[in-house]
This record gives C-alpha cells, structure tokens and sequence, in this order.
C-alpha cells in the first residue's frame, strides 16, 4: 500500500492515534514507514525501538487500515498475561474488537474461537505456548493460517535464542511462518535487542526484512548503582528508604523467596501506611491482574516483584524501579527499567548488588540447557508407554522434576522429538541429539553479558551509554545525570543503613512458617518403586528453619560454609526452633516422644554433624525429650537427579534406623535441596515402628 495512493489511509491512522494517544497525535516517521510496508502482501518488518516509543500504534494503525480493506484479523503472538491485558485495552481504545486466549481464562476460550472464525474479531492475542497446544492448532490457526490478515510477533527478542531469555515455545513462532498464506504481512517488535538479536530476527522472518532500528535513549531515567551490601541490608535499605521514593513503583528481586519475604519486611514495618505486595509468577492469574491494577492506580506503594512482571506492563507514570540484585544480562536489565518514567520527566532507577547475586546468575545461565542424561532418562520412559503420558506421571516415572519436565518437554516438541496429544505427551521416533556446540555458544554469549553487567555494577562508564551500548545502539553517549555522570547517587538516594532496621527485620522474617510438605509420590528412575508413598510411610507436614539463601540466616550460612561442618547451631538458630516448635505444636498429630538428628553434607564435602547434633540437643533439653544422632554416613550425592538422591540415601540408611517402636519421631535433618532425605528418612522409621515422623528441616537448598 502507498499512502498517496490510499485516500483512506490518514483518516483511518489519524482515528487510531487520536483514540490512542489525544487529539494532536501523529505517526513519527518510522511509524509510517512500518505501517506503509505492512500494507504490501508478504511484508516482513522489524522494529526495534526503545520502550513508549509506539510500536503498539504502528500494529493497531496496521490492523485498522487492513480491516477496512478487507483483510482478516490480526494474531498477536504475546508472551505475559500483563502485556495481553494492556494490548486488549489498547486495542479497543483504538475501536478493534480484541481479545486474549491464556491460561487466566479458560471458560472464555469456546466464546472466543467462535468469534475469531466467525470474523467478530480483529485481534486475537495468544501466548507462545497456546501455539504449541495441538488442540488449538487444530481448532483455530488451521482455519486463520489462510486468511489473517497480519501476523504480530512482540517482545520479538525471545524469539531468538541469542536472546535474553531461551523460551522453547517462542521458537514455535517459526512454524507458524511455515503455515501462513505468502502474503500475509509479518511485524517483529522489541525494545530489547542488539544487532546479533536483530540480524536472526531478520533472518527468521526472511531475507526481505525491512528493520527500523532506532535510538534507545531515555532522558527521564535517572540511573544509579549503590555499594555492595549485604542481603539483609538490601532489605533493610528498602524498608527505611522506600516511602522516600517518588510516586509508585516496582522493587525487582532474582528470585520468589526474596520477593515475599521483603514485602512481609516491609508490611510488617510500615503496615498500611506504605503498602507493598509480592508478585511472582507462582501467583495466580487472577491475583496478579489484581495486584497489576492496584500499581498502576497507585493502592500500593510497590509490587516486589521477580521478572514475572516485565515485558509490556504499561504504568507511564511509574517514579521507580529499584532491583535487589542486577540480572545477568544488560538486555533484560534494560527492558525492566524500561517500565519506568514513560510519561513523566524524571524517574528514579537503582540497582542494589550483593555479592551473593552471580551465584544467581550462574545458576539461571545454564538452567536451560538440557542434559543429556535427563533427556535420555525422560525418552526412555516415553518410549517404554504403551500410552502417552502426563508431566505428573512422566515427573514420577523419571524422578525428575516437575518444572525440568516440562522444560525439556517443550524443547524437545520444537526439535520433533515429542509431540503434544490430547492425551498426553509421546515420543515421536525422531532421534535427540545434543547440538554442543550450539549450547556452548548460548552459554558464552551469557557470560559475555554478565561480564557488562559487572562493569555496570562497577561504574566502568556512564550506566545508560553502557546499556545503550550492550544494546548496539549507534547514537549510545553520555546521559549526564547517571551516578557515574554525576559522581555521585542523586536524590532521594543514600547509603545509610540502620542497625536497628536490620534487627528487626531479622526477628520478623525468622518467625515465619515455612511448611515442608511431604513428598507423595515416589520418583521412581533408579529408585525402582514409583507410584504413591503408603500412608504406613510417609512423613507429617513438617518445618523449615532456612530457606534457600535466606537473608535473614546470611550471616548462620557464612559461617556454616567457612566452619564445613564442625560449627554448632548458634544461639539464634536455636531459638528460631523453639520458636517453630512452639508454633507448631498446634498442629502435630502426636507430640514427640524423641528426637532423631540425621547429618548430611554441605554440599559434596565435609558430613555437617556438629550442628545438627547440638541443635536436636538443645530442643531435647528444652523439651525433655530424648535424642539420638543416626549413625549413617551421608551419601554425596552433590547436583543429582531426585530418583538417584532417593536410591543413594536408601542405601546408605538400610537397616541401620534407631529404636523408634511406638514413638513419634521429631527428625532433625541437617540440609536437603531435593527433599528426599526427609522423605526416605521418614520412611526407614515408620518401618521401624514409629507411629509418625516430624520433619524439622534445618536448611533447605536450592535443587
């Protein structure tokens, strides 16, 4: 389509833009360049722009032009049920009739695939993962692959596999390519990528691509780095300098445990004065829209939040936001700052590093690539089906994880090794194997970018021409107004941390109730039994006194590391069991009538005896109860799968289960990252007679 050409085409983009954006609103040029190409049959557009630049207009303005030509509806392909919300809103401000198909609402979806054939909409949003649904293949992108009327790929980075973040299901786009008519147009947006990122996108959607590649400059943040401090401080310098901070905002953390336990640290000392919530990925769909909302009508001060809330959120006067820890990349950095400062002139964005933070980092770098012995574990069991199988059944049969299994799922349905059916998943037949070199190259390209989050985080440069930079933004200079620019963190920020603030928040987030909730299934794998635990077998609902790396026991962690097992139970620990048995007590089935201290190994190394022992000592004492350490030599089982973990410590437990008869059992295990100590533990002394096991889980880690 040629705009001279097209007497309609300004009243119709002048209608969209005045809806969207006020009565003096116009394209920019690049905008009209997309839109004008997206008019030509087979188009293929990449726009990378930074955030609020537009680049929803130009699909709206698209979408409309084409609708009044006759063409089909448009698919958006769209990663965050945040980013639907806002796209359906923007959609019908602009007057198309949209609507979303995602998890969170599954009673509208026959409604909605009728009113897509049917032709009543002109916007379908759906997540990649909808995409690999079969059943919706079959139903809906059969009978539009012919006739939309253009394909919308946002957050388009995640398309690649050089992108921030490796999402199997994004890969699933390309197959749709393969299904379209030619001459449907095609429109990849992001904010967040490089030139490696833009070249592969081009490349994916066709030679023929048009990019528009603009600057990623934003004059309204103000970017800041403070001093290394400690985790407990980080939330520390959260709770005393949060009120502080202008207009609302987001407080980003690396992980879930973070983000509830910071806000129950600052609820539990500002209340309903400063109201904060935790939004992670584990809430509900609905719960989340609702905390989405409260935000952005300012009901809360901020959601502590993981990157769950990300990708397209849309509050254009948000005054902040502020990350417990920098993630790995400079791409996905960028883009969650970019939630900030889009419609005022001067937002605050700072970042709180800690030392602990690449142990994330590394973690999260490799936690996508697949193993080849979990692959081949996880195909033999499907092979063996006579059936297709569930993740529940594959995640008992395999003794992997629930979550791994579902990774690896998907990324093996994308290479054709499995394949998705109404009944479950089955092995295909084609042959899996191990692209080395291919991993080997995503994993250097993460190293390099946390190697620039570390010079950002040091100060090497001005923070947004650094950014700006990673993001090969030609025009990347100076900002002026950065704490590397200025020399110093600019207002409201300070360094200060409070003593007092420190201990309290300590006490808070130590009286917490952490459930350890009893396995029910056995992992089967190499352990051999699968299926459910017998009730005669299994443990009560237990306890946990450190979760993870808790910043409440950073300092009990240290030192256990450093003293490798021959450090006691401190006096804080000690008191934080009392205080869960207290509590707890409300709740057992039975009293204890002894105490059981079983060891294991920090990490693959030393056994850690000397702190369980004394602890199952002082909660002896203190409840006068009997105790006794099990006379097991721990297995090192260091980064194995469940079934392997389970088979190792039933081995090494075999008959060697203390005098239990008639008891109830409170049992003190040192760490576990996979729960099966306990589990097997559990076990071993109900099959010694003890009428039930209470778990009391020291430290449980990350597996």
């Amino acid at each position: 389509m040629n705009a001279e050409q097209d007497t309609g085409f300004d009243a119709v983009a002048s209608s969209v833009l005045h809806a969207l954006a006020g009565p003096d609103a116009r394209l920019r040029d690049d905008q009209r360049v997309a839109v004008e190409a997206l008019g030509r049959p087979g188009a293929r557009v990449v726009v990378v722009q930074a955030t609020g630049w537009g680049k929803s207009a130009v699909y709206w303005v698209a979408t409309a032009i084409a609708r009044s030509r006759g063409a089909g509806p448009t698919l958006v392909v769209s990663p965050l049920l945040s980013l639907m919300r806002d796209q359906v809103a923007g959609a019908e401000r602009a007057g198309l009739r949209a609507a979303a198909i995602h998890s969170g609402n599954l009673d509208a979806w026959g409604a909605i695939e009728q009113a897509v054939t049917a032709g009543q909409l002109d916007v379908l949003l759906v997540s990649p993962e909808r995409l690999a649904n079969p059943t919706f293949g079959e139903r809906v992108m059969r009978s539009l692959a012919g006739d939309l009327g253009l394909l919308v790929i946002d957050e388009a980075h995640a398309l690649s596999d050089w992108g921030h973040d490796f999402r199997p299901d994004y890969r699933r786009v390309a197959d749709v390519l393969t299904t379209l008519n030619p001459a449907t147009p095609v429109l990849a947006t992001t904010a967040t990528a490089n030139e490696r990122v833009t070249e592969d996108l081009a490349q994916q959607l066709g030679e023929a691509s048009l990019v528009l590649r603009g600057p990623l400059a934003r004059s309204s943040l103000h970017l800041a780095v403070l001093p290394e401090m400690t985790a407990l401080q980080r939330y520390a310098w959260v709770v005393d300098r949060l009120a502080s901070l202008p207009g609302s905002g987001i407080v980003y953390t690396l992980t879930v445990a973070d983000a509830e336990r910071l806000a129950a640290a600052v609820t539990a000392a500002h209340g309903d004065e400063l109201p904060v919530a935790a939004y992670t990925g584990q809430l509900e769909a609905a719960q989340r829209e609702q905390l989405e909302d409260d935000l952005r009508h300012n009901r809360v001060k901020a959601l502590i939040a993981t990157s769950a809330l990300g990708m397209g959120y849309d509050k254009p006067d948000l005054g902040f936001v502020v990350h417990l820890g920098a993630p790995a990349s400079p791409v996905s950095y960028y883009q969650h700052i970019g939630r900030a400062g889009r419609a005022i002139d001067s937002a605050v964005v700072a970042l709180l590093p800690a030392a602990g933070d690449e142990n994330i980092w590394e973690y999260f770098a490799t936690a996508t690539i697949p193993k080849k012995e979990q692959v081949a574990t996880l195909l033999t069991a499907l092979q063996a089906a006579a059936e297709p199988m569930s993740v529940v059944a594959l995640d008992a049969e395999t003794g992997l994880r629930r979550n791994r299994v579902e990774l690896l799922l998907k990324q093996l349905a994308v290479d054709g090794v499995v394949e998705r059916t109404p009944d479950g998943w089955r092995a295909t037949g084609v042959e899996w194997s191990f692209d080395e070199e291919h991993y080997a190259g995503v994993i250097a390209t993460r190293e390099r970018e946390a190697d620039i989050m570390r010079r950002y985080i040091a100060g090497a440069q001005c923070l947004m021409k650094l950014l700006r930079t990673a993001l090969d933004d030609p025009e990347a200079a100076d900002c002026g107004q950065c704490s590397v620019c200025l020399g110093h963190l600019p207002e409201p920020l300070t360094t200060d941390i409070d003593p007092a603030t420190l201990e309290r928040i300590a006490a808070v987030l130590r009286a917490e109730t952490i459930t350890l909730e009893p396995r029910k299934m056995w992992p089967g794998g190499a352990f051999g039994t699968r299926g459910r635990i017998p009730a005669n077998l299994a443990a009560d609902p237990g306890r946990v006194l450190i979760h993870a790396d808790a910043a409440e026991w950073e300092d009990e962690r240290r030192e256990d590391r450093r003293a490798q097992g021959t450090q006691e139970a401190s006096q804080a620990l000690q008191e934080s069991a009392v205080r869960v048995l207290a509590a707890w007590s409300k709740t057992w089935r039975q009293r204890p009538s002894c105490i059981v201290a079983l060891p294991t190994r920090v990490g693959s190394g030393e056994v850690n005896t000397a702190r369980v022992e004394s602890l199952a000592a002082h909660l002896g004492t203190a409840g006068k109860l009997p105790h006794t350490t099990w006379n097991v030599v721990p297995p090192h089982v260091g980064d194995a799968a469940g079934a392997e973990v389970a088979t190792a410590w039933r081995e090494a437990i075999a008959g060697s289960a203390p005098q239990v008869a008639g008891a109830s059992v409170l049992l003190v295990v040192d760490t576990s990252s996979t729960t099966w100590e306990p589990t097997v533990a559990a076990a071993a002394l109900r099959e010694a007679g003890a009428v039930c096991v209470l778990p009391l889980l020291v430290h449980r880690g990350v597996g």
